[in-house]
């Protein structure tokens, strides 16, 4: 007997409407007509919906009428006077949409132009999200109570009022407050990491590239929950620091940090020393786990007293005898049982789980708290849009410090049970490459500026098991794109996130195949940064009033959702100036959103000047320079675009260029020509350039904006 939870019950509507879902197969319509509470229902469906529906005898108990019409000879006009006539006699009118094949968890399964009759049919309209909670929890998860079903209506619309943009953030938004009612999102990360590694012990493994070893996730499992113990012996602290790359070490310090109710702290060994030094200190950390190999390599980095760190390979080799039996216990009892004795918390919820720090690329890193709820969240929202197999395998590269490399290289893969492939840096394209081959690796992740390197190294048989290419941290070039194409046959999908979202929001997918007498709904569309994730509500606002921007016109884009953090580390003010007093979380960059639920970036507004009263995208103005100088293909970053304060203009545009030239003035001069030609508006070109031997990068591939200014200041 399914279970049913309406999210919010101030929600129901309180007038009859047109009721438009996302999804409604024939089953949840009759439990959406229940919770009207006896009030009249009219079925509006598709013929051939029709023809289903008559053959399912609880919807003609729970409808008194149906209200059909024909897609494909659709009359608008007499669809929107059947809808009218029907509210206007007392009927709530519940639209069931014709099954379509989609990614799991798309935003909605109704195609633009029915959607755009439908809420431009002259009826008041009410979204209706309704959440299958079996679809989206992760499999080990799934045992652990909570409805089967969980419904939320969103804001009713008026007639005059009623868009498909309106409509799309109203469903959004009653998207995210079903999925913030999932009851494992309560739990603690640790649980679900503990039952995932136990159900998923025997079959799944990490392959660690660099020394060639192979540990089942069982073994993992069992030295972590002995390093646990040594962990609570060695620090009364809340957080621990770990500083290791992708790989054995680096995985089972995360998994033990956790299993001991610690908070671990991946640190940044690529960030200056002071930047280090800064997370150090934030952190509240006594002790770092890491490995006698990678102090002796990173030397330069500032390294505590030897006395607070703990290396894993002195610690565990004596405790042999102890890893061997809890291997034993971990396969011979149940996961709740095995976690009582081993003392891992079940209950974290919003608590913090993780802390991160944000690269640093336009000043002092922040620390950002994620809860248990932000990672099991995003973990999930992943994992539903995502859809991997079990077989399927990821490859490991990006630093753990990284949230990217947190969330889907470590925690998603051990609570969903997918092998890894690990090895210590993503910049090896060859190793790499190798890697995949001998691992025959599904998954891909990682940067466009990591991308170019496989261009250059690697043939296209290293490549061929790969099944997703996925792409962030930065704006994928088009040309990259179709290069990275043409050459492995593997298109390059781009998605979007930020460390505050834990991170992932959104991700282009392959298109599914349409099956019969149904529908395939479009999963990627080039130049976007894809669909959002299940149960994240979108707004966009404009930068100087706040207000609401249509989220099919560009405005600064803001979340809520499950996987948005609660707020910067001690940092109150920094706080209150991204996250409202309704957890809206504002990114900081531009974006509009389109009636088939992709969202496109148009820049970052720290990356705008404002020039003569214009807003000037620098991301653009550099497209337009690499294509002027014939710099597209390049595998590394040659140009980046700078904002300078200046008396007249208010700033003034400077080009940093890793170009050999003679003559960086008459460069200049030939660029403008060369831009104006093109159309460029002159507010927009640069006025200075200024020759670099490379432009300053962070270890995510990311532009260091930091860097960049300073050395334009310096230089100019």
């Amino acid at each position: 007997m399914k279970s049913i939870h309406v999210a919010n019950p101030g929600d129901l509507p309180s007038a009859p409407a047109l009721i438009i879902p996302s999804r409604l197969s024939l089953e949840d319509a009759v439990q959406v007509a229940l919770q009207l509470r006896g009030k009249k229902v009219t079925f509006l469906m598709e013929e051939e919906q029709s023809r289903v529906a008559s053959r399912h005898g609880r919807l003609n108990e729970a409808g008194s009428k149906q209200l059909v019409f024909d897609v494909d000879d659709l009359n608008v006009e007499a669809l929107g006077q059947g809808i009218r006539e029907a509210i206007s006699d007392g009927s709530y009118v519940i639209f069931l949409p014709a099954p379509a094949v989609s990614q799991v968890a798309a935003t909605t399964t109704v195609q633009a132009p029915l959607l755009k009759a439908l809420v431009g049919s002259g009826a008041p309209v009410v979204p209706l999200e309704v959440l299958h909670a079996r679809a989206v929890t992760p499999p080990v998860l799934r045992n652990l109570g909570g409805p089967s079903i969980i419904i939320a209506f969103g804001r009713r619309m008026e007639p005059a009022d009623a868009t498909i943009a309106l409509y799309l953030e109203s469903l959004l938004e009653a998207a995210e407050r079903a999925f913030s009612c999932l009851p494992f999102l309560n739990g603690h990360l640790a649980d679900a990491v503990l039952r995932g590694l136990k159900q998923h012990g025997r079959r799944n493994h990490l392959a660690d590239g660099l020394d060639g070893s192979d540990t089942g996730f069982d073994k993992i499992l069992a030295a972590a929950l002995v390093l646990a113990r040594e962990i609570r012996k060695a620090t009364n602290k809340e957080r621990i620091g770990i500083v290791l790359p992708p790989g054995r070490g680096g995985f089972l310090a995360n998994v033990a940090a956790l299993l001991a109710g610690k908070i671990p702290v991946n640190l940044n060994f690529t960030a200056s020393t002071e930047a280090v030094k800064s997370a150090l200190r934030q952190s509240g950390i006594d002790k770092v786990l890491t490995a006698d190999k990678f102090v002796r390599k990173m030397q330069t980095f500032p390294w505590p007293p030897t006395r607070d760190l703990m290396f894993i390979e002195r610690i565990l080799p004596p405790l042999k005898l102890k890893i061997g039996l809890w291997l034993l216990l971990s396969r011979l009892l149940p996961a709740a049982l095995l976690g009582r004795i081993a003392g891992v918390p079940t209950r974290g919820g919003d608590k913090e789980a993780m802390l991160l720090f944000t690269s640093g690329s336009s000043g002092e890193p922040k620390g950002v708290p994620l809860t248990h709820r932000n990672l099991l969240g995003n973990v999930t929202q992943f994992g539903a849009r995502l859809h991997l197999q079990q077989d399927d395998r990821i490859l490991a590269c990006l630093p753990l410090f990284h949230s990217f490399g947190s969330t889907v290289t470590l925690w998603y893969p051990c609570i969903y049970g997918l092998s890894l492939a690990s090895y210590p840096t993503p910049l090896e394209a060859q190793k790499l490459a190798e890697l995949v081959h001998q691992q025959r690796v599904s998954l891909l992740v990682s940067t466009p500026t990591f991308l170019r390197g496989y261009l250059r190294r690697v043939n296209r048989e290293q490549l061929a098991s790969l099944k997703l290419v996925v792409t962030g941290a930065e704006k994928l070039p088009a040309t990259l794109a179709d290069t990275f194409q043409k050459k492995f046959g593997k298109p390059v999908l781009e998605g979007y996130g930020l460390t505050e979202t834990s991170p992932v929001t959104n991700v282009n997918l392959p298109d599914p195949e349409a099956g019969d007498d149904q529908i395939a709904l479009a999963s990627h569309r080039q130049g976007s940064v894809g669909q959002l994730m299940p149960g994240l509500a979108l707004r966009l606002i404009d930068p100087d009033s706040g207000d609401r921007v249509p989220l099919d016109q560009p405005g600064l884009i803001c979340f809520k959702g499950v996987n948005v953090f609660d707020g910067y580390l001690n940092q109150p003010e920094k706080t209150k100036e991204v996250i409202d007093q309704d957890g809206w979380f504002t990114t900081g960059d531009f974006g509009r959103y389109d009636e088939d639920g992709f969202l496109y970036i148009e820049g970052r507004l720290s990356r705008f000047s404002k020039i003569g009263g214009e807003m000037v995208p620098h991301e653009t103005v550099e497209q337009q320079i690499n294509t002027a100088l014939g710099l597209d293909n390049e595998d590394e970053r040659k140009v980046a675009v700078v904002g300078l304060p200046d008396e007249d203009k208010g700033e003034i545009l400077v080009l940093l260029a890793a170009v050999p030239t003679e003559s960086p003035s008459q460069e200049i001069v030939a660029l403008r020509h060369n831009l104006l030609e093109r159309g460029m508006p002159s507010l927009w070109i640069p006025k200075v350039w200024i020759p670099v031997d490379e432009i300053p990068l962070l270890a995510s591939g990311k532009l260091d904006l930091k860097g960049c200014e300073e050395k334009a200041r310096s230089l100019r």
